[in-house]
Parts: C-alpha cells; structure tokens; sequence
C-alpha cells in the first residue's frame, strides 16, 4: 500500500507542477497581449456587445466585476461578466477573453450538447462531492457490523456508489474540456467574421486562448489522479470482503 501510496504522491505533485505552469503561461500571455491593441479600438464590451448583436442574442447583459481573468458566464443571471482588465481594454488579450465568454452564451443558444451536459451535471457534482465520503465511511460500518449473510454486501455497494459520487467531479472536468474548445473556437471565428481582428492579431488571441485551455487539461488530470487514488483506497479498505458468502 505504501508503493501506490509514493506512486500517487509524485502523480499529484506533477500535476500540480502542471497546472501551475498552466496558470503562470495563462498570466504571462495574458500580460504580454494586453499590451498589443487591437486595429479596430475594440474594447472587451464593445466586443461582447457586438458579438452578442451578430448572433441574434438580446437578453444577456454585460456587467464588470473585479479582479484579472475573473471574467465569466452567468446563465441563469443572463449576463456576461467582464474583468476590469478586459471590459473597457482595446487589447487582444481582452478582446479574445470577451470574445470566449459570448462563445459560452451561444453554445447555450444553439444547445451545445458538452454544454448543456455541463450545466445538467453542476448541481449533481455539488451533491456528490458532499456525499462520497460519508457513503464510504458508512457502508465501512456496514460491511464490519452487519452479520447477515442476506446483507453481507450491502456496505460495499455503498461504498462503490460513493466512489461514483466522487468521480463525478472528474467527469465534470471532462465535459469542460470540449466545452471550453469549442468556446474558444467560435470566438475565433467571430472575431475574424465581425472584423474585430485581422489575420494577424488572431494568431494572437490563438495563443492567448491556447494557454487558458491548458489550465482545464490540468484540471483534468488533477481530478483524475485524486478519483483513482480514492477508488483504490475504497477497494484496499474494504480487501476483498465484497466477495464473502
């Protein structure tokens, strides 16, 4: 158990190396674009409003919020949310974060279907992530206390629907992943078709956007690497009683 112990400690540490890195690329890109104004004079809301105007969409509202890269999609509030670093900025830093935001607005439009899976499994994953361990804490008595030979696997099944519970943070991470691709893929196509950027000011906006996803592959992998250690500790706690008759 110690070996798997070692072994998950190192996985958790490299992804942790991983995301880091992720997030300090996101913040240097981010930095380095924010100084490249855009041909148009575009700002992050003039952005989101236009964008929002070529798709049809005049029920979502564009509202400012505090801090760098805290920028995002409020569905249920209708509005868009822009940083301070973005919403009144001319860079293409901003305009490809604006431009992303309003790729999430017309996923849920269209019914994306990543897109409507991710917001079906939000509340589920809350749920989950408060259940999981009391789940396996309880069929652990279960399965000690429990004498019947009738009942004698109930703590096990318990515990494995916890882990399932557990594992839906893991599969939420998966579904961002196609949804935060697919975001940033039409507001590339956006900026190009409404003239907010040239050719050549996308493939900046490309690698800012490029960055942002790689902090979700982070995520990712962390939610992965804790899930499995979880579902192993389950199984090593429980050492086969399952099968007893």
């Amino acid at each position: 158990m110690y070996g798997y112990y070692w072994i998950f400690l190192g996985l958790i540490l490299l992804c942790t190396i991983f995301a880091f890195r992720a997030s300090a690329k996101v913040r240097s890109t981010f930095a380095a674009f924010q100084d490249v104004g855009t041909r148009s004079r575009t700002t992050g809301y003039d952005t989101a409003v236009k964008l929002l105007r070529a798709n049809g969409i005049r029920d979502i509202s564009i509202g400012r919020v505090r801090g760098e890269l805290s920028d995002h999609y409020h569905p249920t509030k209708k509005i868009v949310n822009l940083s301070e670093s973005v919403y009144g900025s001319d860079s293409v830093a901003a305009v490809a974060v604006a431009a992303h935001e309003i790729g999430h607005v017309v996923q849920k439009k269209k019914g994306f279907l990543p897109y409507k899976l991710r917001t079906w499994l939000v509340p589920i994953t809350n749920i989950g992530s408060r259940l999981a361990l009391p789940l396996v804490l309880l069929g652990l008595i279960l399965d000690l206390f429990v004498a019947t030979t009738q009942n004698s696997n109930l703590g096990f099944y318990l515990a494995i629907a916890g882990v399932a519970l557990y594992g839906l943070a893991t599969l939420f991470a998966l579904v961002t992943l196609p949804v935060e691709f697919d975001a940033s893929r039409r507001a590339k196509r956006m900026l190009l078709e409404e003239g907010i950027l040239t050719e050549e000011e996308l493939t900046y906006a490309s690698e800012m956007l490029s960055a942002a996803a790689q902090t979700y592959v982070a995520s990712l992998l962390t939610s992965l690497v804790y899930f499995l250690r979880f579902a192993l500790w389950v199984f090593l706690l429980f050492g086969g009683r399952s099968r007893r008759r």
